[in-house]
């Protein structure tokens, strides 16, 4: 998933863009107003992680003009501030959980986790698709009892399909939300096809993969079942 750290402490935002990479978010840095629209101009983000006080302006209203060009995003409020009136501003405004300053990042991972399950209306550990289960907090599949290894970009690719199973995922958005860049040639978007191939190849060694579906000239979806 990819992330937007709106935050002016560099320190900071250089130890939560450390932290989540290891957690396998591809992350941005923007330190001002100003940086963060442009990146918010420029690409698409699944979590926009926002500071109240920046050095160009207010917070508040980077989440304000996010919610209108970044519908599906999830926001959290990053602050030090404590007054209960911003608080109750960011929520109103479409924030999904608000964090005080200081916090530990291991809290800051667990409620991105938290939402995400909330928004994907995730209420088991193990996701079933066809004859699979798929654990995404450890980042393994299983046939039965039996572990299927994937690369990380593969599983990447795999639980980002399934997380919005139904819905046709194109190239371009693959690559954004799982690489960081967007598909601008043939050869990137053959990587994305290679990537599918290779998943499919290890999965039907297994069982049947007839719920990834290509579809033809767009994309990639995961069936409803």
């Amino acid at each position: 998933m990819k992330v937007l750290i709106v935050e002016d402490e560099k320190t900071l935002a250089f130890e939560m863009e450390a932290f989540l990479k290891k957690s396998f978010y591809v992350c941005d840095i923007a330190h001002s107003v100003k940086s963060a629209n442009e990146n918010l101009e420029l690409n698409q983000y699944d979590f926009i992680l926002i500071d109240l006080s920046l050095p160009d302006g207010d917070g508040l209203e980077i989440l304000k003009n996010a919610k209108m060009s970044h519908p599906n995003a999830s926001y959290i409020i990053i602050t030090a501030r404590s007054n209960l009136k911003d608080r109750v501003t960011g929520l109103d405004l479409g924030a999904d959980d608000y964090l005080p300053k200081p916090f530990y990042l291991l809290e800051l991972q667990s409620r991105m986790q938290a939402i995400s399950r909330r928004k994907f209306g995730i209420t088991e550990e193990l996701l079933s698709i066809g004859q699979f289960k798929v654990d995404l907090p450890k980042r393994f599949v299983l046939f039965e009892e039996q572990v299927i290894e994937l690369s990380r970009k593969e599983f990447d690719l795999l639980s980002y399909l399934l997380l919005h199973k139904g819905r046709v995922l194109t190239r371009v958005q693959l690559s954004e939300h799982i690489w960081g860049t967007f598909v601008n040639d043939d050869f990137d978007s053959n990587y994305i096809d290679a990537h599918i191939k290779n998943i499919r190849k290890k999965l039907n060694a297994w069982a049947e993969t007839e719920w990834l579906e290509t579809v033809r000239g767009v994309g990639y979806r995961v069936k409803k079942s």
